[in-house]
This record gives structure tokens, C-alpha cells and sequence, in this order.
């Protein structure tokens, strides 16, 4: 599983994340509506942990985007899953029509990354920090098959140019026992 929502700090001690079922981040109109788990630890990453860094992370071949695209039945009487899915409505637009230019799940993964983004600025402190320079938000989607890793440039996504770990990571992360 990968973690659909990661933030950190200048040192590897301070990384905060938040997983759940294909990453969708909803408004803050929602977040208030739906409460729970993501919406604490954004809170807590932002306004406590200061967090400078916010990346909402997607992979390929995501078993709840496809189960999303194919509408299938509820899982239980309580059907929490498909009310969190439901939440990623919005990007079908995003992506366009299935039969449209490449793979439709690859295009919808991505548009929900995009939404999510878009989503995490209708929260007033996420926001009021982005404005301040204090905190910066990115989009990044992971090709389980290949390895690789796209980051959002604000058009799409485009590969990632991988580097060495500079020295300074590297100590940092000795510095805090790992």
C-alpha cells in the first residue's frame, strides 16, 4: 500500500502520513460534514508539526479508482466504502470521457491527485500557509510496475528526475537513530 498523503519537515524525524482508499482529499466543506482520521493529521501536520511540504501520492492500477470506474455493488448495508469513493466524482471531469486519449484509470488516478490538491487549498490554515510561503503542496504518482515516479508540473505529470541522497540527509537520518 502506498501512502496517499505525506508531509514532512527539513529532518526524516518529522514525517507525518495519511493513507486511505485512493487518495481523495475533499474540500473543507466536506472534511467538516464527513470529520475523522485524514482531517486530524492534516490539521496536526500544518498547524502543529509545521510541516513545509505536502505531497499527495497515487499509484497506478489503484483498486479503489477502478472499483470507483466500474460502479460495482455495496460491500456491506453500511457501504462506507463507496460514500468515501464517492468523493472522487469530481475528478471523472478532470480526467475525461473513457474513451478519450490514453488509459482512462491512469487519467482518472492522476485527476484525483489533481482534485485532492485543489481540494486541500479550501482548507483555511492549509491555504493561509501555501499563501505565506510556509507550506507547499505537490502531486506525485508512482508506476508500481515500472518504478517510476511522475510529479505534477501543474499541466500533468512527467517523470521524476532521480538524484543521489545529498550527505545531509544522510546524517540526518543517523542523527535520529534509523
Amino acid at each position: 500500500m502506498i501512502s496517499s498523503l505525506v508531509a514532512w519537515r527539513r529532518s526524516a524525524s518529522a514525517i507525518a502520513s495519511s493513507q486511505d482508499a485512493a487518495n481523495p482529499r475533499p474540500s473543507w466543506s466536506s472534511a467538516v460534514a464527513i470529520r475523522g482520521s485524514p482531517f486530524a493529521a492534516l490539521e496536526f501536520a500544518v498547524q502543529v508539526l509545521k510541516v513545509r511540504h505536502i505531497v499527495v501520492l497515487g499509484h497506478a492500477r489503484c483498486g479503489g479508482i477502478r472499483a470507483f470506474a466500474e460502479g460495482g455493488p455495496p460491500l456491506s448495508p453500511g457501504d462506507s466504502i463507496h460514500k468515501w469513493m464517492s468523493l472522487i466524482a469530481p475528478a471523472v471531469e478532470l480526467a475525461g470521457p473513457p474513451e478519450g486519449d490514453g488509459d482512462y484509470l491512469t487519467r482518472l488516478e492522476q485527476a484525483s491527485i489533481a482534485m485532492s490538491l485543489d481540494n486541500l487549498l479550501t482548507f483555511p490554515y492549509v491555504a493561509e500557509a501555501v499563501r505565506g510561503g510556509r507550506l507547499f503542496l505537490h502531486g506525485a504518482y508512482f508506476d508500481v510496475a515500472t518504478g517510476r515516479m511522475f510529479v505534477r508540473d501543474g499541466i500533468g505529470f512527467t517523470p521524476m528526475k532521480v538524484e543521489p541522497v545529498s550527505s545531509e540527509f544522510e546524517q540526518s537520518l543517523g542523527e535520529h537513530g534509523n
